[in-house]
């Protein structure tokens, strides 16, 4: 029974630590909570939590179409909130390719902070790219912002999420417009000849009258 004691003693120790270090466990980032999934978000699991701070703007900023297989560069920007310092969370559906840009790393086709960023100017940026597939299809880009405000606690933090259509080439949809070929269309041919015919018609009337 003695050795026991110290082994539970040593496990509610380590439970402890996890849970008042959870904050600095997030501050290298995490994946799975930018609202691709509805249902798990930073505000959903409880990892940073708001009292009496209003919420930040989050917002995904770049090309609304790209063409197969093209390149498109973006950036997350979240504005308001504590505003010391931010991270972020970006999924994609689909087939699209993500790439994140300086301060920014990829895990498990996600991609997340490696450390918190310092606001600037009121916002703070996270940039990234996104290649699209080879096909004509509608992607949605998935974002995730907290805004901190440094304590190295969750409480008091804020976060919110937003979503981007991206197009790809027709979008998916079979196709666009029908091509006009010119001259008479398929649909237009037989009328313009049934008139044509008419008025010929009607000059060899005149002629034998």
């Amino acid at each position: 029974m003695r050795s026991f004691l110290p082994s539970l003693g040593v496990a509610g120790a380590m439970a402890a630590c996890l849970v008042s270090g959870s904050a600095f466990a997030y501050a290298t980032g995490q994946t799975g909570h930018s609202g691709k999934d509805s249902a798990l978000t930073c505000a959903s699991s409880g990892c940073h939590t708001r009292s009496g701070t209003t919420g930040p703007t989050v917002t995904i900023d770049g090309p609304a179409s790209l063409e197969p297989g093209q390149t498109g560069n973006y950036s997350l920007i979240i504005k308001g909130g504590p505003a010391v310092r931010g991270g972020f969370n970006v999924a994609v559906d689909g087939s699209g390719t993500l790439t994140g840009g300086s301060g920014s790393k990829k895990v498990a086709g996600e991609l997340t902070h490696t450390g918190p960023k310092p606001f600037a100017n009121g916002e703070v940026r996270f940039d990234f790219s996104l290649v699209a597939p080879a096909t004509g299809t509608t992607l949605t880009l998935y974002g995730a912002g907290n805004s901190v405000n440094g304590n190295a606690d969750e409480t008091g933090d804020s976060s919110a999420t937003t979503t981007l259509k991206v197009k790809v080439g027709d979008g998916g949809g079979g196709g666009g417009e029908d091509e006009d070929k010119g001259g008479c269309s398929a649909t237009g041919g037989v009328p313009l000849l049934g008139a044509a015919l008419m008025l010929l018609g009607a000059r060899l009337r005149r002629r034998g009258a």
